[in-house]
């Protein structure tokens, strides 16, 4: 199947896609997330994969298909007081079928809200642990008259698959940039259309160039997701040099990096510089086994060089898994902010190398080959002199050009710039080409 939509160019093309995703009900397994990469196909050449109920994934098997058609509480006036066709989140994620009627008191140990926050509903899910409930505003469930109640989850709960979606962008090389985000949670904005929304773009934006690595996207279940792929690819596990995991891009908070479990991968140092030259206020993070996939990804048994990069982290916002998560808390500007701070990162990974000064024994006369003539204006004059003085005395075949940036504290790109033009003019060679 051909991509049918055009590239997305603005914030607003980007909420429009959160917009088509956000009443779809997601989970680990089901129609919802075929129904996701459905419409993910219409922007990008997605492979879709399933994975059948049972298989072994290292400690984990695939667990049963969960769909659900529809589930409601009503009152002893026969009114629905809480109805899952209002909202996906009102049913605990993968709740078994029921057909009863209870008391109040009955019920109520199957209810889950939030006190503090009268008015949302929680999500909740048991994946592998069978049982059922329901979550609704705590202001309903306040409300609630004495019963009997009748109750009705309309679900399946039986040998399927699970359903994720890659595309891999070949570059020059067989070495590979991982991005992979999580496409399971229900009618939530933040967490993860976000994320989602921002990767179809960056693939987008990679689709026309001509790269040195070859690009991975992932849109997978969280967890489960990971750990299948991990499992069922383990042939491509040596080919990837770095990674990332996308997920709540969205909101308004300065970006956050969780560096990966070895903390000075190439991937680290890159967002580094990224937030370093271009994003006020970010946030770098030490590695912790817990999060999103990058855990996965980071255990001890694979030790792929993978970060995360949010927003707001998990947990730290008050709408975080709950229905204020919703189309009003995202901000076009702050998802086209993620997927430039993104990009930063691809042209740092893209543009590093190694060289080797072919004049090293002293400074080489810059003069007499027109290179102060390309320094500009009084403004930049001496920084960009700084950036091609330092770029001369590192390239020694050991240092890269992300040690030059790191070294100088200059902007990257200045520093890429005056290395191709200090390669134009005969002073520097590469050194056993880019460095991965």
């Amino acid at each position: 199947m051909n991509a049918t939509q055009p590239p997305m160019n603005s914030g607003s093309d980007l909420m429009a896609l959160i917009r088509r995703l956000y009443p779809i009900c997601r989970s680990i397994t089901g129609d919802g997330n075929r129904q996701t990469l459905s419409i993910l196909r219409e922007y990008l050449d997605l492979t879709i994969h399933e994975v059948p109920t049972g298989a072994a994934v290292y400690d984990w098997t695939v667990p049963p298909e969960w769909n659900i058609r529809e589930a409601w509480i009503k009152g002893p006036d026969g009114r629905k007081m809480v109805d899952f066709r209002d909202s996906n989140l009102h049913v605990v994620g993968y709740s078994q079928p029921v057909q009863t009627t209870l008391t109040r008191d009955e019920l109520l140990p199957r209810l889950h809200s939030l006190p503090e926050h009268p008015d949302w509903i929680p999500y909740r899910t048991s994946y592998y642990q069978p049982t059922w409930g329901f979550c609704l505003a705590d202001r309903v469930k306040q409300q609630l008259p004495e019963g009997p109640f009748e109750v009705n989850i309309d679900a399946d709960l039986k040998p399927g698959s699970l359903t994720y979606g890659d595309w891999v962008k070949p570059g020059r090389s067989s070495d590979e940039v991982l991005i992979t985000t999580h496409l399971c949670h229900p009618s939530m904005a933040n967490d993860n259309l976000s994320g989602i929304a921002v990767a179809v773009h960056l693939a987008q934006r990679l689709v026309s160039m001509s790269t040195r690595f070859t690009y991975r996207f992932l849109f997978i279940p969280g967890t489960i997701g990971s750990i299948t792929w991990l499992a069922r690819n383990e042939e491509v596990h040596a080919r990837i040099r770095h990674g990332l995991a996308l997920s709540c891009l969205g909101d308004a908070g300065p970006i956050h990096y969780k560096k990966t479990r070895d903390g000075k991968a190439g991937i680290d140092r890159a967002v580094a510089l990224a937030l370093r030259d271009g994003a006020p206020g970010h946030v770098i993070q030490e590695f912790s086994p817990y999060g999103y996939d990058e855990r996965q990804f980071n255990s001890p048994g694979i030790r792929l060089p993978v970060g995360l990069f949010t927003r707001s982290p998990h947990g730290t916002y008050p709408e975080y898994h709950t229905s204020a998560d919703n189309l009003d808390f995202i901000r076009p500007d702050s998802l086209i902010d993620s997927l430039e701070k993104l990009i930063a990162v691809m042209t740092i990974l893209e543009g590093d190398g190694t060289y080797l000064n072919t004049q090293p024994r002293c400074e080489p006369q810059l003069g007499r080959r027109g290179l102060y003539d390309q320094l500009g204006g009084a403004n930049d004059r001496h920084q960009q002199q700084m950036a091609m003085l330092w770029v001369l005395n590192l390239s020694d075949g050991e240092h890269s050009l992300v040690d030059v940036a790191e070294r100088s504290g200059l902007p990257f790109g200045l520093i890429r710039d005056n290395a191709d033009r200090l390669v134009s003019a005969g002073l520097l060679i590469e050194n056993n080409g880019p460095r991965s």
